[in-house]
């Protein structure tokens, strides 16, 4: 199936519609999700930025880094982000949107053109505030790590940047694979 990365009329209403209602199911199960499925990941489990030392190497095989790639049609990440660490999370966001585009990589650009960031407008569990990533369509095989994708474009700022990415989570991050069944701007094909 061949897609294009032009959006239907509604298009957008209806993946937003489709961000909020996930993001509350989602909220209203995080914590109990958080403790019985390892499918939720915490941003700090993600690997260190590289300008650290190494760790030992006892460590090092521990340590292994935690890619974040999408296998299909479009993703979704569900991001619980601290209240008063709204204006920090933005921030890293700017710095991740500055370095999708300035990035000499051919990937990170189509990541660029294809992820979006809302923030619902409705408080999330404990009071928490939800952000959601969507990427329509997903770069497939393209590593979606925050901090991967920090370290490449500012080297030198990427320890301070991490642990501001890192501190802003209440809890962790939930991502899902879309494959789309039904796109409800196009008509119907035979069999459909």
């Amino acid at each position: 199936m061949i897609r294009t990365t032009t959006p239907a009329a509604g298009g957008r209403p209806g993946w937003i519609a489709l961000g909020l209602v996930l993001g509350a199911l989602a909220a209203s199960t995080a914590h109990a999700q958080s403790q019985t499925q390892t499918q939720t990941q915490t941003p700090p489990t993600q690997q260190p930025p590289p300008t650290q030392q190494p760790p030992p190497p006892a460590q090092q095989a521990q340590a292994a880094p935690a890619t974040r790639v999408f296998a299909s049609d479009a993703g979704m990440v569900l991001n619980f982000i601290k209240p008063d660490k709204t204006a920090d999370f933005e921030a890293i966001m700017a710095k991740l949107k500055d370095a999708l585009q300035k990035s000499p990589k051919p990937e990170r650009k189509q990541q660029a053109a294809s992820w979006k960031v809302f923030k619902s407008p409705d408080p999330a569990a404990n009071g928490n505030v939800l952000y959601v990533f969507i990427m329509d369509p997903a770069v497939k095989g393209a590593d979606y790590t925050v901090s991967t994708i920090l370290s490449e474009a500012f080297p030198q700022e990427v320890r301070e940047l991490f642990e501001k990415y890192r501190d802003a989570y209440a809890s962790g991050q939930n991502f899902v694979n879309l494959a789309l069944t039904s796109d409800m701007g196009k008509p119907a094909a035979a069999g459909q």
